[in-house]
């Protein structure tokens, strides 16, 4: 039997397919490992054009659009695979990306999910914002990466190659998992819809006992923004709303309240330097967050016990503070 599926999800993307599945079945082949394309109910030509150009690879089509969490959710309870990497379908992946990946998890049963080094398709000495060397949660939750804090991006010029590192957490970029952990967690919440789902399910993982690593030892490119760029309104709203989910998901319900007042005095300030500038469209995306997520978080009435979020990687910072008022750009 393999031990890993590669599995990539894809909506209506027969542009990105034709761009990256060269290179996905190229080097994701091997005695351990199949390359799995799921489609979420294309109506364009994806499956025509895979069937056509790559009838040896495995394709799996689920009818309709699950959205992406739900729809891996689908297919990694259909699969039978002890471990699973999601691959978004605008990467491009390396020679051998996949063995240090396999092979660290193999070796290290604590390891509930990990990631490669991330950097960018368009620039490819330079990180990928969405991923880079690995995710970090600040005191207050804000997400960041080890080579990108807001807008500024590293060069990669090494500095986080060598061994793999806990983090906390893997981007779902290129997100290998533990098929048995992913799935008696619940595997990716569905109501995030899509953004930070990864995160939270990484949170949810800590809390179980496992930890998070990147192996820099395998590397990948990443376009990213193929489903929404970086200052779209709509993604503003789902990083905001999401990014509360998560803390209420995640945190003691005292210290959760705590967190989330707090939350709600620094996001009012990044509402008003939307509105400010003039970006009214971005300003209203926060206010709906946080009143979506007065309704949402109704949904979840379980809390941990245990803090284990105020001992995540990257958790001894504010990078509000460090970034807009300190001048810390590392």
């Amino acid at each position: 039997m393999k031990q890993l599926a590669v599995i990539i999800l894809n909506w209506n993307g027969v542009e990105l397919l034709r761009r990256f599945i060269p290179s996905a079945v190229k080097y994701t082949s091997g005695e351990e490992v199949d390359l799995i394309v799921a489609d979420n109910g294309s109506t364009d030509e994806s499956v025509s054009w895979l069937r056509e150009n790559y009838p040896e690879l495995k394709v799996m089509e689920l009818g309709e659009n699950y959205g992406f969490a739900a729809g891996y959710n689908h297919v990694i309870a259909d699969t039978n695979y002890p471990y699973t990497i999601l691959l978004n379908s605008d990467v491009e992946v390396t020679e051998g990306w996949w063995q240090p990946l396999l092979r660290f998890m193999r070796e290290h049963p604590e390891a509930g999910a990990i990631q490669p080094k991330i950097r960018s398709y368009h620039a490819k000495d330079m990180f990928e914002y969405a991923g880079a060397a690995g995710g970090l949660l600040d005191k207050l939750g804000y997400p960041y990466c080890r080579g990108r804090i807001f807008d500024t991006v590293q060069r990669d010029e090494g500095q986080y190659d060598g061994e793999a590192v806990e983090v906390a957490w893997a981007s779902g970029a290129a997100m290998m998992v533990r098929t048995e952990v992913y799935l008696r967690l619940g595997g990716l919440d569905a109501d995030f819809f899509a953004h930070m789902e990864e995160i939270d399910l990484c949170c949810r993982m800590r809390g179980a006992g496992y930890k998070i690593y990147v192996v820099p030892d395998s590397h990948i490119f990443h376009v990213g923004g193929a489903s929404l760029p970086k200052e779209n309104p709509r993604k503003t709203y789902l990083n905001f709303r999401n990014n509360l989910l998560l803390l209420h998901k995640n945190l003691p319900k005292s210290k959760g309240r705590r967190i989330l007042f707090i939350r709600r005095l620094a996001d009012t300030l990044a509402f008003l330097k939307f509105l400010v500038s003039g970006d009214i469209a971005n300003s209203k995306a926060i206010y709906n967050a946080h009143k979506d997520f007065k309704k949402m978080r109704r949904k979840y009435t379980q809390y941990p016990e245990h803090d284990y979020m105020k001992e995540i990687p990257g958790g001894d910072r504010s990078i509000v503070l460090d970034y807009y008022l300190l001048g810390k750009r590392l």
